[in-house]
């Protein structure tokens, strides 16, 4: 069954029970057990399917004092803009896309399937290799190496790029760092 939902989560967590784990001078005194356990409570089957992790380090008052970032939230919304529009611009070529019904037609790198996913998101010789490096020492699932090469097509789609760089793959990796890690840390 097929349930008709499109959903965005954003979630956020604390490194560890008590959420000092990397503050000077606040140190957890259980680092790094408590984080080992506290962390192991998310299955890594849920892990697997979140595309992209950021550790937000906490903010400083003088981080507070700073001046604004110089790519303004109004710019990001053009180059995100413009990167959804490639994106449907994109699958609309493939032959496929007609044959869907409306409902079912992709319109982003995160609905393309495996077959169409190999047409857009094919990265170039160098990024490749470093996927398949990558895949085996963080022995990436078939999903998370999947999701991965959405992810970097997006970068590139951000990027205006036509083709997916090995700058774009290696960034699409860091954002997995926390859920493949052999260690399991």
């Amino acid at each position: 069954m097929t349930y008709p939902a499109r959903i965005q989560l954003v979630a956020a967590m604390n490194p560890c029970r008590c959420g000092w784990l990397s503050e000077p001078g606040r140190a957890c005194g259980r680092a790094p057990r408590c984080a080992q356990e506290y962390q192991a409570k998310l299955s890594g089957p849920l892990l697997d399917r979140i595309d992209l992790t950021i550790d937000v380090p906490a903010v400083s008052p003088t981080d507070l004092a700073l001046p604004p970032p110089a790519e303004s939230s109004v710019d990001v919304a053009r180059r995100v803009a413009g990167a959804r529009a490639r994106q449907t611009a994109r699958a609309r070529q493939t032959a496929r896309y007609a044959r869907l019904p409306p409902e079912r037609r992709v319109r982003t790198n995160a609905e393309a399937d495996g077959e169409l996913l190999g047409e857009v998101a094919t990265p170039e010789e160098a990024g490749r290799t470093l996927l398949v490096r990558a895949a085996e020492r963080l022995r990436l699932s078939a999903r998370g190496y999947h999701r991965v090469l959405r992810v970097a097509r997006t970068l590139a789609d951000l990027d205006g790029a036509p083709i997916v760089a090995r700058r774009h793959v290696a960034e699409a990796i860091s954002y997995r760092r926390g859920f493949d890690r052999p260690d399991g840390a």
